[in-house]
């Protein structure tokens, strides 16, 4: 078969520079023929493109074609991308081997895990970024960048370098160089090299790390993403923990031959900052203490808080806070406090921690930004806006943008459970009963919120009520839960423990949550709640409690082990805020 022209190909295989000189037209040609056959090979590609996308964006209508299917981490179930083998391996030379191998190695199954087909966890390419790029491949055409996943939800941004659009651009040239497509890969590092001076200087390790990985094919932008960090005020810690050794060493070496940074310390801590640091991450805050006798430095001075907070466990941060040592509100020298840290970490339990110890969120960094801007500046619009499902867990993103605008919008208001308690009714049975159905009903409908709302008041530290009889639990629940029923209720110190971590799971809801508790507010305190049910003497109603009681014990214990799995999951997972994975 001929080989087809160049100038078709290079139409399909970049919209952006596709050339129809001479197509079609003779050496005897008068320029109208020239132009009328240009202008129906052009539009003959047009058809093509439109026709392959549409193979791509409708695959209900063409399942009867897909064979195989792409599983991306984190899409909405059911939302594995449908894909065409032979167009795909047509396209791109990285994915026609893949296919070969698996294949050839007679691999069971059509689908295919993203992670696998990317090499590792090290980059995370979304959704969205993955469409685009296959869309890419059908069609040869880029289609408009989606909204959700590229605009952040500050009103003020002007959606340029921000974070969630300097992501996208990053995971949509990692995949198209890992697919080995060349125009998309030189297409997207223009766009990055067009808004890096725009772009905020944290976001410009998230750049730096892809285009090290691309290596060759980003050339230009490497040494530009380089340059500017070496010229930055990112600290060697920040730095460290981002990025690979070899990298660190070029940003040594460079700013040593600037005279950024002196050739004994380069630029690093000393010995006894290090050596908490270091204790910090083995999660070892005894350590830290014992380091702190030695008096060779404090918390503030070795910005403990700030490295806890931005590196460590969020259980780490909470033990630092306890020992009452460090300034909640401790400036590092680029200007940021530990709530601005915090909200760049974007985990909703280090921000409530910070803000119940006294942390303010009123507080601007030396370029006029609070927390509350530096997080919308990276949540993805799609995240903030998208609607959750009732008993869904709530993105982290949106949940810190509002525990921030609620700490600004007013003070704590100590004691305002006691007007709910109130309701329960004057004997204290019917006091613990409210606060535990309470609890119960927002882990159900709000877990997320609840999660953060229990881990804060320490709930889990304390024996669990026993809100229904006892024969209907197994003996382990029989041994280490409270009974309520008990006839005389009689208060003990776990009673009084369990109704303190409650009251404050509570305080901590109505303060940081108040669409949650506004929610439980209408069901709990009207005249049928859980409390007046089961102080009512008719059998009807006295039924009706129970049954209340038996749903919320069952709902709650079949979804804590859940919980419980991905609270340690998320403990021992990356925090990083864009697609790279941060070194430890």
């Amino acid at each position: 078969m001929e080989a087809p022209t160049s100038h078709v190909t290079n139409a399909f295989s970049d919209s952006d520079s596709a050339s129809v000189e001479g197509a079609g037209g003779g050496a005897g040609a008068g320029p109208g023929v020239a132009d009328a056959a240009a202008d129906a090979d052009v539009e003959a590609l047009r058809r093509l493109s439109d026709s392959l996308a549409a193979v791509f964006r409708s695959p209900e209508d063409f399942a009867f074609l897909t064979d195989a299917r792409i599983a991306v981490p984190g899409a909405p179930a059911g939302a594995d991308v449908m894909v065409h083998r032979c167009v795909l391996s047509a396209r791109s030379p990285f994915l026609r081997d893949i296919f070969a191998r698996r294949s050839a190695a007679a691999e069971g199954g059509d689908r295919l895990e993203l992670r696998e087909i990317l090499g590792g966890e090290e980059v995370e390419v979304g959704y969205e970024a993955l469409v685009l790029v296959l869309e890419y491949l059908y069609s040869g055409r880029v289609g408009d960048l989606p909204k959700a996943a590229c605009l952040c939800v500050d009103e003020e941004c002007a959606h340029v370098g921000c974070h969630p659009a300097v992501a996208f651009m990053a995971q949509v040239l990692f995949a198209a160089s890992t697919f080995q497509v060349a125009e998309l890969t030189n297409l997207f590092q223009r766009r990055l090299l067009d808004v890096l001076d725009k772009v905020e200087v944290d976001n410009l390790l998230l750049i730096l790390s892809v285009a090290n990985i691309c290596n060759k094919s980003c050339m230009k932008l490497l040494e530009r993403c380089l340059d500017m960090v070496v010229r930055s005020n990112l600290d060697m810690i920040t730095l460290e923990k981002a990025l690979p050794p070899d990298v660190i060493k070029q940003i040594i070496d460079a700013r040593l031959s600037l005279g950024l940074i002196s050739p004994e310390d380069k630029g690093f801590p000393n010995k006894h900052v290090r050596r908490i640091h270091r204790a910090l991450d083995s999660d070892d805050v005894e350590l830290v203490r014992m380091l702190l006798t030695e008096g060779q430095t404090n918390l503030d001075d070795a910005f403990a808080l700030h490295y806890a907070v931005e590196h460590c466990d969020s259980k780490i941060t909470t033990e630092l806070l306890d020992l009452a040592l460090a300034d909640v509100n401790h400036r590092n020298p680029r200007g940021y406090t530990v709530l601005h840290i915090a909200a760049r970490r974007r985990e909703p339990k280090i921000i409530v921690s910070l803000l119940t110890k006294g942390a303010r969120p009123a507080d601007l960094t030396f370029d006029g930004r609070k927390a509350v801007q530096i997080s919308k500046r990276l949540t993805k619009h799609g995240d903030y806006f998208g609607v959750t499902e009732e008993g869904k867990p709530s993105p982290k993103d949106k949940l810190c943008i509002e525990i921030l605008e609620q700490a600004e919008r007013r003070d704590p208001q100590l004691g305002e459970a006691s007007v709910s308690l109130a309701m329960a009714g004057d004997s204290l049975r019917g006091r613990l009963l409210y606060l535990e159905n309470r609890v119960a009903l927002a882990r159900i409908m709000f877990p997320m919120e609840a999660r953060v709302a229990m881990d804060i008041a320490q709930v889990d530290g304390t024996l669990e009520f026993n809100l229904s009889s006892g024969a209907n639990h197994p003996p382990e629940r029989q041994r280490t839960a409270v009974d309520l029923n008990e006839t005389p209720f009689i208060m003990k110190e776990e009673h009084l423990a369990r109704m303190t971590a409650l009251s404050k799971t509570v305080e901590l809801g109505k303060r940081f949550f108040p669409r949650c508790s506004n929610v439980l507010d209408k069901i709990m305190d009207d005249e049928t709640d859980p409390a007046s049910l089961g102080r009512d003497t008719s059998a009807e109603k006295r039924k009706r409690f129970h049954d209340l009681q038996d749903v919320l014990q069952r709902a709650f214990h079949e979804d804590k082990e859940e919980y419980d799995r991905s609270a340690l999951s998320s403990s021992s997972s990356s925090t990083s805020i864009g697609a790279i994975r941060p070194r430890r």
